[in-house]
């Protein structure tokens, strides 16, 4: 089966046998109270990664945004989200609002919408807290993030990141979106902060949250979390996966990357060639509009791809990644391009 629906891009996988060792799988305590062995060092090279002051482990983005929200609430904010964020993220900015916070929407990457909605909320004594992805799955644009920076700079607030698409894809040595933007991942000394929360699940294969961003935020962050206090932190054989992965990265990340990007570049000049509509830019999730029937058909032949939203006006997306080989890839748009020509010889 070749498998299109794995979101490993790098194609880093964890066998045990690669991990280095551990005496016990937890400490059978919060990281409140002691702090898994390696944990602090691994928060602070993915700091360095992300070019920010420092960072905190958690086991997942649901504890982290959970955490995140529930701290900022004490703050006179207004959250601001983009409409293209993802759900995890969304679901910390609610507990938010739940606790006290306005938050409104805004359409994704429209800077001018944004700047409306802050100014108007400033004339109530709100700062912005402005909510948005570093990629937005199968979109065709990349974010204006340097301008919702300025935004919040301008208005004292946050930019807070979702970057677990990015983290280890995109940036130099893979460092995500504030390397790739060229945003200061701490406090830029007029006002403005950046937050970034991510899961090295992805890009790195490793099932782990990153918090990273000013030394004065995380201590703060540390200091006010729940999760840290009241559910179990990340265990020795994440935090080793975690390290393996940060290992590789710097000895071959940018071979994995180049081969990716080749990866993408491949499976988007065979989609033109056969006339296939696909959206998806550069980055390794290509979406194939009106194609989500198709899925049964193709998994039948050996090819495993994601329906999304269902029906035949659904979404086909496949998942590429840097372990991928072109002949697959030539496999698969094959077998796209036979099964619509078919239908379409079926409909005239």
């Amino acid at each position: 089966m070749l498998d299109f629906s794995s979101a490993l891009y790098l194609g880093m996988r964890h066998p045990a046998a690669t991990l280095a060792p551990w005496s016990s799988l937890s400490l059978g305590k919060p990281a409140a109270l002691q702090e898994p062995p390696g944990a602090l060092a691994l928060a602070a090279d993915l700091a360095a990664l992300q070019g920010c002051e420092a960072a905190c482990v958690l086991p997942s983005t649901l504890h982290l945004f959970w955490d995140l929200f529930g701290m900022l609430a004490s703050e006179r904010l207004v959250i601001l989200i983009d409409g293209g964020s993802y759900a995890i993220a969304r679901w910390g900015a609610e507990r938010a609002q739940a606790l006290g916070l306005p938050l409104r929407l805004f359409p994704s990457g429209e800077v001018m919408a944004l700047r409306r909605l802050a100014a108007a909320w400033r004339g109530q004594g709100r700062r912005p807290l402005i909510l948005a992805d570093g990629y937005v799955p199968g979109s065709e644009q990349v974010l204006p993030l340097a301008a919702y920076a300025a935004v919040a700079r301008e208005g004292a607030g946050y930019l807070l990141l979702d970057d677990t698409q990015v983290l280890g894809v995109c940036g130099a040595q893979g460092g995500g979106s504030a390397r790739l933007h060229g945003l200061p991942g701490g406090s830029d000394g007029q006002g403005g902060q950046l937050i970034i929360g991510a899961s090295l699940a992805k890009g790195f294969g490793a099932p782990l949250a990153v918090l990273a961003g000013s030394r004065q935020l995380v201590r703060r962050f540390i200091a006010h979390s729940q999760t840290r206090v009241h559910a179990s932190p990340p265990s020795a054989a994440v935090l080793a996966a975690a390290r393996r992965a940060l290992v590789l990265n710097a000895r071959q990340g940018d071979a994995l990357r180049a081969r990716l990007v080749a990866r993408v570049a491949q499976w988007r000049a065979g989609m033109k060639a056969a006339g296939i509509a696909c959206r998806g830019g550069a980055f390794p999730v290509q979406r194939l509009p009106g194609c989500a029937h198709l899925q049964d058909v193709l998994r039948q032949a050996g090819v495993l791809a994601l329906a999304q939203a269902g029906g035949r006006a659904g979404t086909l997306t496949f998942l590429l990644r840097a372990d991928h080989t072109p002949a697959q890839l030539q496999e698969a748009t094959g077998l796209l391009e036979h099964h619509i020509r078919r239908q379409y010889a079926r409909s005239i």
